[in-house]
């Protein structure tokens, strides 16, 4: 007698192929070789998608160090622009210099 999911892939009684079956590790027994089975097909699995996530994992990451560099550059080219404190400056030498004109002209 062949093994449960071996042999003709049609179920004789119905016609219908078998499906697979959703199986919980920690409540179903299960025997050494099909847990090891099943380490192996999920091995095969993610290594199967190892090149589209590394390739994605890149993609992204290129992609927020973007975002920072655009960030970084764009706050140094703000403050360079910035030329208020420079005004704030040349306004007060202006001021100092006009009040020690008047203490020159209202002196002795």
């Amino acid at each position: 007698m062949a093994a449960s999911g071996a042999g003709d892939p049609l179920n004789a009684k119905d016609g219908n192929a078998p499906f697979a079956q959703r199986i919980d590790p920690s409540r179903d027994k299960l025997t050494p070789a099909q847990l090891q089975f099943m380490r192996q097909v999920q091995l095969s699995q993610w290594q199967k998608t190892l090149p589209q996530r590394r390739t994605r994992n890149i993609v992204t990451g290129l992609g927020i160090g973007a975002v920072v560099l655009a960030i970084y550059g764009y706050t140094f080219y703000s403050v360079a622009q910035e030329r208020f404190l420079d005004e704030l400056e040349d306004e007060a030498k202006a001021a100092r210099a006009r009040a020690l004109e008047r203490e020159r002209a209202a002196g002795p």
